[in-house]
């Protein structure tokens, strides 16, 4: 009985595999925590500017576990993808691209990285153990493509959402010393 090597290409599918569970499993956490508390989630949107704000908690909590499930499962890679990159667009606008750089001021660090890893996993192709694969439809769009279309689509997809549904508030208004 031979004793089977560790190759490269099983260390490049253990790391799209770990890429895909890290990002999906953290979709569908968020998909789920934002479906578990609808009436909360529609009030944060509204408090953001959304104008349909029921509708974006339920779309998000449905587009964020669905893409999630499907980057776990390595199904529809690009497509899913890209769900990730729309959905990380929207939160970086609306939320927090005025608050700078860094998560831990509320800025958007965090929804960068995960948006470029998103495009990073669509360019990687979700590897041998995936649906993908099993179907062969990992063959159809890879590299730079599958990439343009993570990135592309999601871009898109985010710019529509945000002129469709969000009216950026204004900013508060400072108190004014009735005292000259």
């Amino acid at each position: 009985m031979a004793v089977h090597e560790p190759t490269k290409d099983h260390g490049k599918n253990l790391a799209r595999l770990l890429l895909r569970a890290a990002l999906g499993g953290t979709m569908v956490a968020h998909g789920l925590n934002h479906g578990r508390s609808l009436d909360g989630t529609a009030r944060w949107f509204g408090s953001i500017g959304f104008s349909a704000p029921k509708l974006q908690a339920r779309a998000s909590a449905v587009v964020e576990t669905a893409a999630g499930v499907a980057l776990v499962a390595g199904a529809g890679t690009p497509l899913a993808a890209a769900a990730v990159v729309g959905t990380m667009g929207v939160a970086g606008r609306a939320v927090h691209q005025r608050n700078g750089f860094f998560v831990n001021a509320e800025g958007y660090e965090y929804v960068l990285n995960v948006a470029i890893a998103a495009t990073a996993l669509a360019a990687l192709g979700p590897g041998r153990w995936s649906v993908d694969r099993a179907l062969r439809a990992d063959r159809r769009l890879t590299g730079v493509p599958a990439a343009a279309v993570a990135a592309g689509l999601g871009i898109a997809a985010a710019s529509a959402q945000l002129a469709a549904f969000w009216n950026r508030p204004a900013p508060a208004e400072k108190e004014v010393d009735a005292h000259p």
